[in-house]
């Protein structure tokens, strides 16, 4: 009986219809390769980020961060016992396990723009692959807001945003270009967004950049205008205006009530912004609700105006995303840097999803893709095979109450001619 059986076992590999499983890293492992880890360790030596650093590194820190990050770790304890647990599948990577004492120091030791260099070199690579925007024009467009994350003040005393809350904003400008977010900036709760703008965005000519009325500044649109770039936003109600001719007919099927050229009239506002302006009045059939929107591109339609502002509600989606499914709201550290690192960490791990699905084209959400990453993150499986599992393509289960009957091993084994 022993004899067939090896018999069996040879043929089937000499004519490889019995082959080896292929071997694969953990899917983990499998992520750092979106990831440019020599950028990564060519600026820690700029900044001199591990003078002094003994064994935990600033990369073996920022893989310990994304770890808990995917896997949804709410605490040092909790991610010392995950990393103690697949000790055995972290080699690959040249990260051991970390107890909770080292890694809260280097949260609040290290400082985090090191992973803001990060998520810069992730988001060069995802732009890469990123979809257009839908509209049919080839100008850049990007929308420009933020959103607040509470905390605790008696917590994080650094964060002090009112006199009993705590808070951090996060100044995002969206491309929407694959709708990601190319520039962040992290600041206290008190800084105001036009604020924001004015000193860190860079306006780019030929650019639409799209806000809402919390970046309604004079000067700032002007500084947009003499870079030869375009903004779109609403009118405020109280502006001081006059309208000097039309600039193009109503069209009442596309919901135009007028289009006009404007300036504003008042001293105060035309020192600020002298130029003409296109003020276009709109309505929305499913609200019934009247907007005016003001730009200074002369060359799009009404249409298009409008809705280049509706699809401003980009960035709305993308903060209730992150906010739902990444670790932003609960800290590993109460410092400042930990808090900044960790977001930068979650905000690089959205860019990697993104490119990811970019990349590989499947059809599947980014919320999906995490959860599969997710499930299987220490499993040693293929990246892809596993983002490409279908529902179409699972089989229905055996019917295990069926009676099941059972092949004779001898006339199995001696059927095979040799």
């Amino acid at each position: 009986m022993k004899i067939p059986n090896i018999l069996i076992v040879l043929k089937l590999l000499i004519n490889k219809e019995l082959s080896p499983m292929p071997h694969y890293n953990t899917i983990f492992n499998q992520l750092f390769q979106f990831i440019p880890g020599h950028h990564f360790e060519k600026k820690v030596t700029e900044l001199k980020m591990d003078n002094y650093c003994k064994s935990f590194t600033s990369w073996k820190q920022f893989l310990t961060l994304l770890y808990a990050q995917i896997s949804g770790k709410d605490s040092l304890r909790e991610i010392e016992s995950g990393l103690m647990s697949n000790r055995n599948k972290l080699y690959h990577l040249g990260l051991d396990t970390v107890a909770k004492s080292t890694l809260g120091d280097a949260m609040n030791r290290r400082d985090p723009k090191i992973f803001e260099t990060m998520f810069y070199d992730v988001l060069g690579r995802a732009q890469g692959f990123s979809p257009k925007h839908k509209f049919k024009f080839s100008n850049p467009l990007y929308s420009i807001d933020s959103t607040t994350v509470s905390l605790c003040l008696n917590m994080f005393e650094w964060a002090k945003y009112r006199t009993r809350k705590g808070a951090i904003k996060i100044h995002t400008q969206l491309d929407h270009n694959g709708h990601l977010p190319c520039f962040l900036v992290l600041t206290d709760g008190k800084t105001s967004d036009i604020k924001a703008a004015r000193i860190h965005i860079d306006i780019e000519p030929d650019s639409i950049y799209c806000v809402d009325k919390g970046y309604y500044d004079l000067k700032w649109f002007n500084l947009i205008n003499l870079k030869k770039a375009f903004f779109v936003t609403r009118l405020k109600d109280n502006a001081d205006i006059i309208i000097t001719g039309q600039h193009r007919p109503p069209n009442k099927k596309q919901g135009i009530l007028e289009d006009n050229v404007i300036k504003f009239c008042s001293v105060a506002s035309s020192a600020k912004y002298s130029e003409k302006m296109r003020a276009i009045d709109y309505i929305d059939e499913k609200t019934g609700k009247t907007y005016t929107f003001i730009t200074n591109n002369f060359y799009l339609s009404a249409a298009t105006i409008a809705e280049i502002y509706h699809q401003r509600w980009q960035i709305e989606l993308f903060f209730k995303w992150i906010k739902q499914n990444l670790k932003i709201k609960s800290f590993l550290g109460t410092s400042e840097n930990a808090v900044m690192s960790q977001i930068w960490t979650a905000m690089i791990y959205y860019l990697l999803l993104a490119y990811i699905k970019f990349m590989s084209k499947i059809s599947i959400s980014i919320t999906e893709i995490g959860w599969r990453i997710k499930d299987g993150l220490m499993e040693c499986l293929n990246l892809l095979e596993l983002l490409n599992i279908s529902r179409d393509k699972i089989t229905k289960p055996p019917d295990w109450n069926a009676e099941i009957r059972q092949p004779d091993l001898f006339d199995w084994a001696f059927s095979i001619k040799f």
